[in-house]
């Protein structure tokens, strides 16, 4: 008799959180694709699909260490891994020389965040929660405060190409894997990633000492609760780790000709597919606590995640792009990017303003990012 309830709550676990280690087969798939030279696109999809269960992995593993070392360290174990398997994927195509592939998955990744996973948590929320309170709510002032970290880091880093516009050069075409600017551009973008490295330095003070408590609700502290040892939330997390590292690979390598494959471009192909994968199973969650009128943990996972890529991520990317791949990644962003990424991110402080949220909001946002998704299959 004691089987029955242990599935049902095997099969809800695997139906929510646990939906992402359904894929794991997708690993075994995606290395056999690899070793017997399968079609790039077969390859593609399912070293894509394979991504996911370990970077799940990698995303629970941080969160049970990070309960286990208080805010301080917990904080910088966030920063580290939260966005590490897209970090990981951007590091293989930057050696590479993917350029415009990295650049297009990181401005995918904030604009799928603040847009699409937003916009998905608001819809959800909004329709489990509508019927009795028509509204939800969450932590204005900590969600201004992201919002305006990832404004400015917007504005930072779109500042390289104003420079190489006011100089009299060309933006990067979308359909160009890299382009090799002077070093006057390159070493702007240095700079500005030395910058917002440092200004991330400061809102993780001000969000993990200062004002902790603005941005660690006691409500939010036991988002998953597993009671991992740091031994074993170690151990898995490097082999996570590892497992990434080699779809990652995979990945990567299958980009170009699954392109040419199926005729969708490569700055498609990262702005869209490789910025969702990346991040699909913190996205799931974002929408799932959402459902069960926890917002303020929904607009964390969303706007923080973005911060973090625009603050962190990125800044470390062009910093890596010195010592890896045939030139360093100046920072330019194409036409497109340029639009997008600065619409997202006023559009998301504009919603986020006021405290509370609807699911009509949350259809507007997703009706952006469509919009973006359809321009950016059109370039």
């Amino acid at each position: 008799m004691s089987g029955g309830p242990q599935r049902s709550g095997l099969r809800a676990y695997l139906l929510g959180e646990g939906w992402p280690y359904l894929l794991t087969p997708f690993i075994v798939v995606a290395v056999v694709l690899e070793v017997v030279h399968g079609p790039a696109v077969a390859v593609f999809g399912a070293s894509a699909l394979g991504v996911i269960p370990p970077a799940a992995l990698m995303g629970r593993a941080t969160e049970e260490l990070a309960d286990r070392s208080g805010p301080g360290i917990g904080g910088l174990l966030n920063v580290t891994f939260g966005n590490a398997p897209e970090l990981i994927i951007a590091l293989f195509a930057l050696a590479r020389g993917l350029h415009e592939v990295v650049k297009a998955t990181l401005v995918g990744s904030i604009l799928g965040n603040v847009l699409l996973v937003l916009g998905a948590a608001m819809v959800w929320g909004g329709l489990r929660e509508g019927r009795s309170r028509g509204r939800q709510h969450f932590n204005r002032s900590a969600a201004n405060a992201q919002s305006a970290m990832l404004l400015l880091a917007a504005a930072a880093l779109t500042m390289p190409a104003v420079f190489q516009l006011v100089e009299g050069g060309a933006l990067p075409n979308p359909g160009s894997e890299r382009t090799d600017f002077v070093s006057a551009v390159d070493a702007l973008s240095l700079v500005v990633a030395a910058i917002l490295i440092v200004s991330y330095g400061f809102g993780l003070l001000f969000s993990l000492r200062t004002h902790r408590d603005l941005f660690n609700p006691p409500e939010d502290t036991d988002r998953r609760g597993g009671g991992w040892s740091v031994r074993r939330s170690a151990m898995l997390l490097a082999l996570a780790g590892l497992v990434v590292g080699v779809m990652s690979e995979i990945l990567v390598g299958s980009i170009s000709d699954a392109a040419k494959s199926v005729g969708l471009s490569e700055f498609f192909i990262g702005a869209v597919i490789v910025a969702i994968v990346g991040n699909a199973a913190e996205h799931w969650v974002a929408v799932l606590v959402a459902g069960k009128d926890r917002m303020d943990l929904a607009i964390n996972i969303a706007i923080g995640s973005s911060a973090q890529v625009a603050l962190f991520v990125a800044p470390v990317l062009v910093l890596a792009s010195f010592v890896l791949g045939p030139f360093p990644m100046a920072f330019v962003l194409n036409g497109f990017e340029l639009a997008a990424i600065f619409l997202a991110v006023v559009i998301a402080t504009h919603v986020t303003n006021e405290g509370e949220s609807t699911w009509f909001e949350g259809v507007q946002l997703l009706a952006v990012y469509l919009v973006l998704v359809a321009a950016f299959w059109a370039a």
